[in-house]
């Protein structure tokens, strides 16, 4: 046997029975966005500042004979990585932001 209710029953007797629209609403805004590129955008930037030759590697060739400093420039160890952070710091911001 299948119940079935009846909107006029006594279970729903004094209750209004009103629709409520609920809006498709989404947690992030213009701004977020923003943010989140901005935060994607240093980034990469850090990641490409990485980048460079190995350190047994010249002209393009390894060469195990050769030692290449250029793996310890301030450009690689020091300014590539803070880029790296900080572009985690704003994603972090940008998605904790309220609109």
């Amino acid at each position: 046997m299948s119940k079935k209710t009846n909107k006029f029953s006594a279970d729903n007797f004094g209750k209004e029975t009103t629709e409520v629209s609920q809006e498709n609403t989404f947690y992030f805004g213009k701004e977020n966005f923003k943010w989140m590129l901005i935060g994607f955008a240093c980034i990469v930037v850090g990641f490409l500042l990485m980048m460079g030759p190995d350190a047994n590697t010249v002209d393009g060739k390894f060469d195990p004979n050769s030692w290449n400093d250029g793996i310890f420039s301030i450009r690689r160890i020091r300014i590539a990585p803070l880029f790296v952070v900080v572009g985690f710091v704003i994603e972090v911001y940008a998605i904790l932001k309220r609109k």
